[in-house]
């Protein structure tokens, strides 16, 4: 796909943007709309909306890998919806060389808990020993057995340029997500090359950039990257959550050979350390 057409908006930083966000309650929706739309999206769009700017860049590239164990326990909650559940990832930004693991867990009553700790960014396709023993804390706290952190390993590879935008407001926020990609480790994947993934973030009520999305005809839609990316690559896993999306936009999917690049390193490592939170 072509470059999104950002000239005409201004910068903001990301200490701005951190700061409007830190006041925010917010709410998360997403959209999967094909990228000509997203151009006319941005071409209706407020001229006083600005953009993420970083050294003169306005789009970034991420690198998400999600841990599962052998079972997809973490995918199988996310498919047949429980009260409990967990998502691990190191989430990397590979124009500046850092990296997180983030741990999200969800117990039974309903509380959803985030960490974020730096990580090494040469461990982030394998999980240290030190990050197995914080995801044995986080799997006990929400009754998943902790000894199951040691079957974890990569399952998936997510890849796709990001662009930030900050409504004319100031409350509502904004992620374009361009040249998607997904990548099992040392197997096939697949890419979306026409299609973007927006996500909009806002107080209860809705944002401008939500209202222009709805007059177009786009609706909030049910995704996620490491469950519906695992479901489009297997057709034998449970899918019935995100059958629409499946069957519309990811049926639009390439088809990837395998990426050198995708494999795992050996399953544990100790020369590289979890870095402290």
């Amino acid at each position: 796909m072509t470059a999104l057409p950002l000239e005409g908006f201004g910068p903001v930083t990301l200490d701005e943007l951190v700061t409007d966000a830190a006041l925010l309650t917010r709410v998360d929706r997403k959209y999967i709309v094909p990228a000509r739309d997203a151009a006319r999206l941005l071409a209706a769009l407020d001229p006083a909306t600005r953009v993420l700017e970083i050294d003169g860049s306005r789009d970034f590239a991420y690198e998400s890998v999600y841990f599962d164990t052998p079972d997809l326990l973490s995918f199988r909650m996310a498919a047949q919806p429980r009260r409990r559940r967990f998502k691990l990832r190191t989430r990397s930004y590979l124009d500046t060389d850092a990296a997180y693991l983030e741990i999200k867990t969800r117990g039974a009553r309903g509380t959803t808990v985030k960490e974020r700790t730096e990580y090494d960014p040469r461990s982030r396709r394998v999980l240290t020993d030190g990050a197995r023993d914080d995801i044995a804390d986080a799997f006990d706290a929400i009754g998943v057995d902790g000894d199951r952190a040691g079957e974890l390993a990569a399952t998936l590879t997510t890849r796709y340029r990001r662009t930030t935008l900050l409504a004319s407001d100031g409350l509502g926020r904004a992620t374009i997500d361009t040249h998607l990609r997904w990548d099992e480790p040392g197997g096939a994947g697949f890419a979306l090359p026409e299609v973007v993934i927006v996500e909009t973030k806002s107080p209860a009520a809705a944002s401008r950039i939500d209202r222009l999305l709805w007059r177009a005809g786009h609706r909030p839609a049910t995704v996620s990257k490491y469950a519906t990316g695992l479901a489009a690559l297997h057709a034998d896993l449970p899918h019935n959550r995100w059958n629409r999306v499946l069957r519309g936009p990811f049926s639009t999917r390439t088809t990837l050979p395998a990426r050198t690049d995708a494999r795992t390193e050996p399953a544990r490592t100790e020369e590289l350390p979890c870095a402290a939170a």
